[in-house]
């Protein structure tokens, strides 16, 4: 049975999508720590990202770094906090959080309440700026 990110790849689950190609897929996490908190995921379904093989790996890893750069040009902050805990969703992922402080990706926060139109002009920022 596919889990909750796979159902989201195959648009079975709405999501604020970012970018994708054949083998990532990233979209806006739903309870952001702050604006533009992103997810980033291979398309393989994998639960411990440490058990992705090297190419899968690698290109998560590439794949995070455009999209990062993406959102530091459409969020003002200092950085993007790349955060890997992944214990919620049994497949691998990482956090892309725009951080002013390092507070800001303490997950014990309040996450952020946005509006489906704040998550959509986020998005089409980020998305605008994807290379």
């Amino acid at each position: 049975m596919a889990g909750i990110f796979s159902k989201i790849i195959a648009g079975e689950i709405p999501s604020y999508k970012i970018a994708e190609d054949e083998n990532y897929f990233s979209f806006l996490d739903i309870n952001p720590l702050t604006k533009g908190h992103t997810l980033v995921i291979p398309k393989k379904e994998v639960d411990y990202i440490f058990d992705l093989d090297a190419g899968t790996y690698s290109g998560l890893m590439d794949f995070s770094k455009r999209v990062a750069e993406a959102i530091k040009k459409s969020v003002e902050c200092n950085r993007i906090s790349m955060q890997v805990i992944g214990l919620e969703v049994p497949h691998a992922h990482v956090h892309l959080i725009p951080i002013r402080t390092m507070n800001d990706f303490n997950f014990s926060n309040q996450k952020l309440k946005l509006t489906k139109e704040e998550f959509e002009k986020i998005a089409g920022s980020i998305t605008a700026n994807f290379k």
